[in-house]
């Protein structure tokens, strides 16, 4: 049984941090040590996680930032309260540099698995863990970045003396950027994906009548399933919107200036921006406001403009993050299990194919979405404004153009004998 993640976000999601923590971690020297520092402190605090929490509390303004961080300092706090019952230094401030390279290897194999692995589960859940698995190289040098900044805001605060993330700063921020962006689907997967939906919402369509009956009801609730998993994915691809931001969307959201169409967003760190829809987005916007009852464009001051654009199945209430994650995970499942029957011998690339549906996380749409465009020949400079990054060699990883140039050029050294023979007195 799945049980849906808590919504710690807000005050009170502070509250439920210290809590929780405090009865995880059972009050030991890992919660109630102070830091070394003898410095007078800025912010008030006691204990290590009434330090977290006053850092976490920073980013209330954003709930997606604050379950981030919220993670990865737990996750952190957990592992030196396990290292305090091994009779190690269990403190933020005993962290160093050799520590800290046994907590990286920590999250790429946390062990032993029953205490630290397992399914998603509510926080209050005794079988709840901090890990779903051993964590990929990008999400380890995710982790580190932020519990930097997490120890740099605590330094300024002067809780702690000092920063031991800072001395693997500059090797992981390069190497971060020097990595293609390899968590996408390839354009021939992506098709098959798209062509699998639109036949779903076909099965589905059904004629429109005055049908009451319990059966009509059913057909009517997967006909707007399908197409909303229809909707949910056209925006996804066509627009790269973070999960966080698909929940928040409203129909409102995109509005006509200047005779074009753009969708309004605040993204990642509260930065408004505004994105001009494609006209396949527009088509896709059309056909699901239509499935709603609504006008094919939205208009302005209209009451169904404050309406979710991604719904329940009331039609008016938003889907979470974690509702949305969950929806676009059974896609890929099932898309995968799908695929999988295709194969016809194990490794083809049906195989493979249903290898990458298995392992896709909603991100990757994201991804994807930004690689695809990129390859269909949209400047950076629109495509990383589109994509909202802030630096632009950030989004230069979702270029793989100068790869199959790359290729092109190898394909010129061969084995072998050159079209123009070697006669023997060449030699």
């Amino acid at each position: 049984m799945v049980y849906e993640a808590a919504d710690n976000s807000g005050a009170g999601g502070i509250n439920t941090l210290i809590n929780h923590l405090e009865g995880e971690l059972q009050k030991t020297e890992a919660t109630s040590a102070r830091s070394a520092s003898s410095q007078p402190t800025l912010i008030r605090a006691r204990t290590d996680i009434e330090a977290v929490a006053a850092w976490l509390a920073e980013y209330l303004h954003s709930a997606q930032t604050l379950r981030a961080y919220r993670k990865e300092a737990e996750r952190l706090l957990l592992w030196l309260k396990a290292e305090g019952e091994l009779g190690r230094e269990a403190t933020l401030s005993s962290l160093d540099r050799a520590r800290l390279e046994q907590f990286e290897s920590f999250l790429a194999d946390p062990r032993p698995a029953q205490r630290w692995i397992g399914s998603v589960r509510a926080r209050k859940h005794p079988e709840w863990r901090p890990f779903r698995g051993p964590l990929a190289p990008a999400s380890r040098r995710q982790s580190l970045v932020i519990l930097q900044g997490l120890y740099s805001w605590l330094v300024e605060a002067g809780y702690l003396s000092r920063n031991p993330f800072r001395l693997m700063r500059d090797k992981r921020r390069l190497d971060n950027r020097t990595q293609h962006v390899e968590r996408y689907l390839e354009r021939p997967l992506w098709d098959w994906l798209w062509e699998r939906i639109e036949q779903q919402c076909m099965a589905s369509a059904i004629q429109p009548s005055g049908d009451s009956t319990a059966a009509s009801i059913m057909e009517r609730r997967q006909h707007f399933v399908a197409e909303r998993q229809r909707f949910l994915f056209a925006f996804a691809y066509l627009m790269a919107p973070r999960i966080a931001e698909m929940a928040a969307a409203r129909m409102g959201d995109i509005s006509l200036r200047e005779g074009q169409w753009w969708w309004r967003v605040i993204g990642k760190g509260d930065k408004l921006a505004e994105i001009p829809l494609p006209p396949p987005m527009l088509e896709a916007l059309s056909r699901w406001r239509r499935v709603r009852g609504m006008s094919d464009q939205p208009q302005a001051l209209a009451d169904d403009e404050r309406m979710p654009l991604i719904p329940r199945l009331d039609g008016t209430t938003p889907l979470g993050d974690n509702q949305l994650y969950r929806l676009i995970k059974q896609t890929f499942a099932q898309a995968a299990g799908d695929m999988r029957a295709r194969a016809e011998q194990p490794g083809d690339a049906s195989e493979l194919m249903a290898r990458s549906l298995e392992k896709a996380s909603p991100h990757w749409l994201r991804h994807t979405a930004i690689t695809h465009q990129a390859q269909a020949g949209v400047e950076l400079r629109f495509l990383s404004r589109s994509a909202r990054h802030s630096r632009l060699d950030t989004t230069s990883r979702y270029l793989h153009a100068e790869d199959s140039e790359w290729q092109e050029q190898m394909a010129r050294h061969s084995l072998g004998a050159r079209s123009q023979a070697i006669d023997d007195h060449d030699i």
